[in-house]
């Protein structure tokens, strides 16, 4: 199953357009307001299906669910290519969101409730974090395809076109998960028990102080940096227009072929680095101590990127600026596998999609609320000339950064009456193959 799994988060990250989004949209004539608010669309469409969608699958199976949301990604896809006008780009957004409602949370129980019937629970960190460097891994593939594909073709368009190939594999490899990782499922399926079901897990995450604490923390990091990431591409952009401005050899080429020679290198790097990231994040979290105390050293370094994309965004540093956002990426793959294991520790195995896709539901919430306000500032701040044009990305993840830290003391524990995960834990050995 290690081998279904990494290959679902390899084929899943086969996204083509992810490291042109911002710039599709800009081509398509948006500003970075508009923009914004078309993914906050796109984040209130998946929060409101986030919690029930993940009820779903608890309680009718989670193969199923993540079959249907390949078919929305999919179908979300071909309308992206064939938008051409502002107002055909929300529904293409809708349906993406409901591939995103439906996957988010699913997959990760998935992964846990097999390590439950393996005997493995003590794995999580290590093994998520295997499986999600398959995903960097994917993503490192991805964007070598998407520019070499973009800078041939000189349009942004057919990636959406390429990007439904690897989905459709996906769905082939769903059909091939054993039927035990759909968890234990309620005997009868009625609206009543998905509701029943959704308030338990709802009360359940509100009440259980360790369980909040991680929502917040989520929303702080995840939804600020799923806010400001993207923002790397204009940077990118930017940065190869003005060297291409001093190299005679590529003056033959169009904007888009400029931006697609250094977007692909520079992302391919990135995912390299992330799947690298997720792999080791075990290791953070054993020398740390505990998972609690590594998620805030991350804190730490999160607070000190962001102020460096501060202070390179207002000095129009574009070197400097690409490495911040670079260290971003890295950190918060470290991070990813960290809060999930937190969150599995504390959450029931009968609710463990629905509390994951309430986190997640947490954290896109932050991302609604942040991405068109932070491009309503970077608009301003371009139009005022205030300063280079990206500094307000940074400013908003130090606030959030500074306020966890603030909020959750000056050194994290377990919760009361817990066992830390890494008390007496000897060497583990390798991944077996399975």
């Amino acid at each position: 199953m290690l081998f279904r799994f990494s290959l679902y988060g390899f084929l899943k990250n086969q996204r083509y357009f992810e490291p042109f989004l911002v710039l599709v949209l800009l081509d398509k004539g948006l500003s970075y307001a508009a923009i914004g608010s078309l993914i906050a669309f796109r984040e209130l469409t998946i929060n409101l299906l986030e919690v029930p969608t993940g009820a779903i699958a608890d309680v009718c199976g989670r193969r199923a669910s993540m079959i249907l949301s390949f078919v929305a990604y999919i179908a979300s896809f071909l309308t992206f290519a064939a938008s051409q006008r502002m107002w055909l780009l929300f529904p293409a957004m809708f349906l993406f969101g409901i591939g995103e409602a439906f996957r988010s949370g699913t997959h990760k129980a998935m992964i846990f409730t097999w390590l439950r019937l393996q005997g493995r629970q003590e794995e999580r960190t290590r093994v998520y974090g295997f499986t999600r460097s398959w995903s960097q891994i994917g993503s490192a593939a991805s964007v070598l395809i998407a520019a070499l594909f973009v800078f041939f073709s000189d349009s942004y368009t057919h990636v959406f076109y390429l990007a439904t190939i690897p989905y459709f594999l996906n769905i082939i490899n769903f059909l091939g998960y054993p039927k035990e990782v759909d968890g234990e499922r309620l005997a009868h399926v009625s609206l009543a028990a998905l509701a029943r079901h959704t308030w338990r897990s709802l009360a359940e995450a509100v009440r259980r102080p360790a369980l909040r604490r991680l929502v917040f923390e989520s929303m702080g990091f995840e939804g600020v940096f799923d806010a400001a990431k993207d923002y790397l591409q204009p940077v990118l952009k930017a940065s190869a227009l003005a060297a291409a401005a001093h190299w005679i050899a590529v003056d033959r080429f169009s904007e888009t072929q400029k931006g697609a020679m250094l977007i692909g290198p520079v992302y391919f790097v990135i995912y390299l680095l992330t799947a690298v990231g997720s792999r080791q994040s075990h290791r953070l979290a054993d020398r740390a101590g505990h998972e609690d105390r590594a998620a805030r050293w991350l804190w730490i370094g999160a607070a000190a990127v962001y102020a460096g994309i501060v202070a390179a965004g207002w000095m129009r540093l574009m070197p400097a600026l690409i490495l911040a956002f670079l260290l971003l990426h890295v950190l918060q793959n470290v991070w990813r596998p960290i809060l999930i294991a937190r969150f599995d520790r504390h959450a029931d195995e009968t609710q463990g999609a629905t509390v994951l896709s309430i986190e997640s539901q947490a954290q896109r919430l932050a991302t609604m609320t942040l991405a068109p306000l932070l491009g309503l500032a970077v608009d301003a701040v371009k139009l005022r000339g205030f300063g280079g044009e990206f500094w307000p990305v940074g400013v908003v993840g130090l606030m959030a950064a500074l306020g966890i830290l603030g909020a959750t003391g000056r050194s994290a524990q377990p919760a009361a009456g817990e066992r830390s995960p890494f008390e007496g834990a000897s060497h583990q050995p390798e991944l077996p193959e399975s």
